[in-house]
């Protein structure tokens, strides 16, 4: 499911998101809509860029210290292509993005995030992103 608003909102935002929302655009993002279709038919999450950076700012607001040290823990499991990977995930790039900037083939991105969701047990891109942000990968 896609969230398509002009709505602005934190509160809806989190809302859409607990009620199971894979993707979540502004209107003001018209050209982001197919790919955004696109990524979610596929089995990813996609987020307004303004909105992927104030919800990773609303996780990092409280108990920094403690979810960073948690975070990283978490992280140990990870292979240092698949931290490269996560980082490109974290910064909201898509699969396509993040194999032109390291190299590797979109399929052999798709496989690394795939590897990192069930590593990490997250079941989307956004709470990866999140958990790369807690970590200090994107500071």
């Amino acid at each position: 499911m896609i969230v398509l608003t002009t709505f602005d909102l934190d509160d809806y935002v989190f809302r859409a998101l607990q009620a199971g929302a894979s993707g979540f655009l502004l209107k003001d993002t018209p050209r982001e809509l197919v790919h955004a279709v696109r990524v979610v038919a596929a089995g990813e999450a996609m987020l307004s860029p303004a909105v992927t950076r104030r919800l990773i700012g609303h996780f990092a607001a409280g108990g920094r210290t403690d979810r960073q040290r948690a975070a990283k823990e978490r992280l140990t499991a990870l292979t240092d292509r698949e931290l490269e990977v996560l980082g490109g995930v974290g910064r909201g790039l898509s699969n396509a993005e993040i194999g032109r900037e390291l190299f590797m083939s979109e399929a052999t991105v798709k496989a690394h995030v795939s590897r990192v969701l069930v590593k990490l047990g997250a079941t989307n891109r956004v709470q990866v992103a999140i958990l790369a942000h807690d970590a200090g990968l994107l500071d």
